[in-house]
């Protein structure tokens, strides 16, 4: 007769603290925790090499915890079938047990293969909620309280007593991942993966950082510091969001009550942060809600509104520019240089580099989004996708938000220091023309060593030109959106409120008012870590 197991299945949840799935295995009896690479995922065109290279090291840091517990992570190769078709011909599998996922749609498909196989094997599959996302939401009327109701209840406690499966030689286990070559190579000066680095950055961010929050995470000289950097570790879950809020709430009470030992603005910084990490799971809960919202505009009224397949010499040509950092905006350029380099940016110049794509270059979202996927080591589809969409003016229920590079170069770097780091050509080129080199005469081009079309690239376009352009196509299909029969449907599946009035009046709003966006809330600036 066949030992009895019963599965955890370890997804973005690379932790053993405050861990449902593990929690309740390990009260059933002998634990088996996978982790399977899965080639429908890993090789999607959303992941890269950085990708699995720092979830190879948080790997290592839970397999070192799950050993403290008794038990030994099982990491394969193959995908999740496969491996749970490895494991029934050795054990009786009893039950299988993993939190929750907003993953992308490969994710989900492969949830619905597991689902399918279970069923056929009579296998109980126990899911479990995090980060304050809620299945099968029908509106957003009580997502708050949800949220709240999840981040206020107590963290699951770590077992102590594991008995673990005896782990048969048949079982051929890895604990590195094969890399997958897409021309998007591991970063040298990414962040590192694993508990540790986790916990350390919370530690600091909570004791000291979060003082320069306020006021620092805008540019992306002083976000670097500023910014909590947490975000892959959430990404991930090697850290949980409950675990995080609590500790921020925990800090919080602390500093209020020895205010003169901790930095000024600290406490200021942990409420703007809190509020962020509310933003955090309010945007995975329009992927959870809207699948689609990955592959197709959500507002069907913005269809057609862009060259979506890159049909066009001149849509390719303006794709590789704006994706190698050659688009002679050099604050753009410089973004894509440290994007490449780092897998981080932060969030303001993420949303310009989106609406540079989206509005100057007139860039179907689709492509763009991919590639910064690609490049984001904090990549999570459920922020990512509606992110892009909001950026990009195809919700149909945001106001628009146009950056200018040259403003944006002037208000967040104005001695031009960051696009001087992260663009040698640029080094020597002094402030008048950082921004504009290409309004240099040609004798100050030899001068400081940027010949404009040899050393660095003249603008793909007239910045005042495109605008203009852009508020005209859009200024139409505003109006077209706002009268449209989805407009409705959209802000009561994912427009944010606290109240039921406010929901009334931003239904309301959507259906007399020519501005447009219905949701004051989601019209400011959603900055994420």
């Amino acid at each position: 007769m066949k030992p009895e197991v019963h599965i955890v299945w370890f997804k973005r949840d690379l932790r053993v603290h405050d861990h449902a799935a593990l929690f309740e295995a390990c009260k059933q009896g002998a634990v088996l925790p996978v982790f399977c690479w899965d080639a429908s995922v890993w090789h999607g065109e959303d992941y890269a090499t950085q990708h699995q290279m720092f979830v190879n090291e948080c790997l290592q840091y839970l397999k070192c915890d799950l050993q403290a517990l008794g038990l030994s992570l099982l990491a394969f190769h193959h995908g999740i079938i496969e491996t749970l078709d490895r494991i029934a011909q050795l054990y009786s599998i009893v039950s299988l047990h993993s939190h929750e996922e907003t993953g992308n749609g490969n994710s989900y498909a492969l949830d619905q293969s597991v689902a399918a196989w279970c069923k056929v094997h009579q296998i109980d599959w126990f899911e479990y909620p995090q980060n304050g996302v809620v299945r099968r939401l029908k509106n957003r009327d009580t997502w708050a309280a949800n949220w709240e109701k999840h981040m206020h209840a107590q963290q699951v406690s770590t077992p102590s007593m594991t008995r673990m499966a005896v782990v048969l030689s048949d079982l051929q286990v890895t604990s590195v991942a094969g890399t997958r070559e897409n021309g998007y190579p591991d970063k040298s000066l990414r962040q590192k993966g694993g508990r540790e680095e986790a916990t350390k950055l919370l530690h600091t961010f909570l004791n000291g950082r979060a003082s320069r929050y306020r006021g620092g995470i805008s540019s992306p000289l002083s976000s670097e510091c500023a910014g909590s950097r947490l975000s892959p570790y959430l990404t991930w879950g090697v850290l949980s969001m409950r675990e995080v809020v609590q500790s921020l709430r925990k800090q919080k009470k602390t500093i209020e009550a020895n205010p003169a030992i901790y930095p000024k603005g600290i406490l200021a910084g942990l409420v703007g942060f809190e509020s962020r990490l509310h933003w955090h799971c309010h945007f995975m809960q329009k992927l959870e809600s809207e699948p689609a919202m990955e592959f197709q505009n959500l507002h069907p009224a913005f269809n057609d509104l862009r060259d979506e397949r890159y049909e066009s010499v001149a849509s390719q040509a303006r794709l590789v520019a704006w994706r190698t950092g050659q688009t002679g905006w050099p604050l753009v350029d410089a973004c894509m240089a440290m994007l490449r380099a780092t897998g981080w940016i932060n969030f303001r110049m993420r949303a310009m580099l989106m609406s540079t794509a989206s509005y100057l270059l007139w860039l179907h979202w689709r492509e763009t989004g991919l590639h910064l996927a690609r490049e984001f080591l904090d990549y999570e589809p459920g922020i990512h996708w509606p992110q892009v969409q909001m950026q990009s003016g195809t919700t149909g229920i945001n106001t628009l938000r146009i950056y200018n590079p040259m403003k944006q170069a002037m208000d967040q770097d104005p001695e031009g220091v960051f696009v001087r780091r992260w663009l040698p050509a640029l080094r020597h080129v002094p402030n008048t023309w950082i921004f504009q080199p290409w309004l240099m005469p040609e004798s100050l081009q030899k001068e400081y060593g940027c010949n404009i079309g040899v050393d660095y690239p003249a603008p793909l376009v007239n910045i005042d030109q495109a605008l203009r352009l852009a508020r005209a196509q859009f200024s139409q299909l505003k109006r077209s959106a706002q009268h449209h029969a989805q407009t409705a449907s959209i802000i009561k599946k994912h427009a944010s409120r606290k109240t039921q009035t406010k929901r009334k009046t931003a239904v309301n709003h959507q259906s007399s008012s020519a501005k447009t966006s219905s949701n004051p809330a989601e019209s400011r600036q959603q900055t994420l870590f």
